[in-house]
């Protein structure tokens, strides 16, 4: 079972420079839990990648995405879980990167999706609010499904100076 602490924390020192230290997992959940788009790759049934953006919610150790019942990623979260997503700056040579693998797992407690709907209003504002009904998230645009992915393996990209990969692993079977 996935841990919201590391089993390990590395550098890869074939895409760093010899300068840069691992970026502390700490550091990279404030960045995850600060940044505003993420990027969610699915994989459809016949084996190909969808990739879209969303907004997300840092809590309780894991991304948390919602998406309407019918749409492309949750037809593809029914046969597939295993998920990658991603958040950075669209720059070479500054920001940080990164991208956190694991398995989408829905949230239908209710208590958990309350406190899921505030978290997603505290970050993005009363555009953002949702009821909660029947396992999911309501709102004038429909029911939503509610996912959780906590990290089995993540990724950290330096860019600048010093630049680096850092890679954070959850589980033993990572």
């Amino acid at each position: 079972m996935p841990t919201d602490i590391p089993v390990e924390t590395t550098l890869d020192p074939r895409f760093s420079e010899p300068e840069a230290e691992a970026t502390p997992w700490g550091e990279a959940v404030r960045r995850l839990a600060a940044a505003e788009v993420y990027w969610l790759t699915t994989v459809r049934p016949d084996g190909r990648p969808h990739v879209t953006p969303l907004i997300a919610v840092w809590w309780e150790g894991a991304l948390h995405f919602c998406t309407g019942p019918d749409e492309r990623k949750a037809r593809n979260l029914a046969v597939n879980r295993r998920v990658a997503l991603t958040t950075g700056a669209n720059a070479l040579a500054e920001g940080f990167d990164l991208v956190v693998e694991g398995e989408a797992v829905r949230v239908t407690d209710e208590e958990a999706l309350r406190a899921l709907a505030e978290a997603y209003v505290d970050k993005y504002g009363e555009e953002w609010r949702f009821g909660v009904r029947d396992g999911g998230f309501v709102s004038d645009g429909g029911t939503a499904l509610v996912f959780a992915v906590s990290p089995r393996t993540a990724f950290g990209f330096a860019k600048g100076t010093p630049y680096g990969q850092t890679r954070w692993r959850f589980t033993e079977e990572s």
